[in-house]
């Protein structure tokens, strides 16, 4: 039986029917989940209860290579073993809520910031899954933006000016906004890489404005104007008919296309309520599906 797709939002993200994940290898079903990011950006999947094993595996059937040059893994020592399974949660190797003034905490921060994932890499950041484990009795939701409609509401002035253009993404850049500080040797790990302003996605010919907290910089243009710039389409991909809100339930998967969204976590009492969520993110390679 077909998967069925229950649509959240006017313009993307939909609810897959009942499924188990951590069972599914056939390609034919890979395809089929493949074929729907193409078309809603992000998936949610109920119940799915991952171990972080089971998490990784299904990432790599799903689509290869996983990205493992996270800017946390500078500031902390990743308490699982594995570097492609990114902590997103507020407590610390011993299961502690972490302090309001923990460095760990103040670098999570940045994440409450419009971004989409590794794009300071090269390359950057195709799917993220991300596997809720514990969730807090308040509200501690995700938002996510569909930079697809965003570009098809542009005007055509705006799309001509856009054409060709390519912007500098840095953690180091967009950590700094809020304060965070890396040291001279983290920074230097973390060297920031170029991409388009305006992406294609190659299956479906879409376009997509991609746009990120970590987007500093114009490529050839005065640095004011360039940040003045991302900073119009940012606000303009952004307005609430662009975006969905997701609230988290104990073994929610979400799985969305980097290249085609920006997502934000909305801000909760982290200093008092546990959040537990892991996230695998695979790499934009064309090579990398297996």
């Amino acid at each position: 039986m077909g998967l069925t797709f229950r649509k959240l939002h006017p313009h993307f993200a939909a609810e897959v029917s009942s499924i188990d994940l951590r069972g599914v290898a056939d390609r034919g079903t890979l395809e089929e989940i493949r074929a729907a990011m193409d078309e809603y950006a992000v998936l949610v999947f109920r119940d799915q209860p991952f171990t972080d094993d089971e998490q990784l595996a299904f990432a790599v059937r799903f689509d290869g290579a996983l990205h493992t040059k996270t800017g946390a893994a500078v500031v902390k020592k990743n308490r699982f073993g594995n570097e492609a399974l990114t902590d997103i949660s507020n407590v610390d190797e011993s299961g502690e809520i972490l302090g309001a003034d923990d460095r760990r905490r103040m670098y999570s921060l940045g994440n409450r910031l419009w971004h989409t994932d590794a794009s300071f890499q090269d390359p950057p950041g195709r799917y993220s899954i991300l596997s809720a484990r514990i969730v807090p009795t308040i509200a501690a939701d995700t938002e996510f933006a569909d930079m697809r409609a965003a570009y098809d509401g542009l005007d055509a002035e705006t799309k001509e000016r856009l054409d060709g253009l390519l912007a500098y993404h840095s953690i180091v850049y967009s950590r700094q906004v809020l304060g965070f500080e890396f040291s001279e040797e983290e920074a230097e790990w973390l060297p920031g890489a170029i991409h388009p302003v305006v992406r294609t996605n190659p299956r479906t010919r879409r376009r997509s404005l991609y746009l990120a907290s970590h987007a500093s910089r114009i490529i050839d243009w005065p640095v004011p104007e360039g940040r003045l710039l991302l900073r119009d389409l940012a606000e303009h991909a952004t307005q609430p008919q662009f975006v969905y809100l997701h609230n988290w339930r104990v073994g929610d998967l979400v799985i969305w296309d980097n290249r085609a969204t920006m997502h934000r976590g909305r801000p909760f009492d982290d200093t008092s309520h546990r959040r537990e969520l892991r996230r695998v993110t695979t790499l934009d390679i064309e090579s990398s599906r297996v």
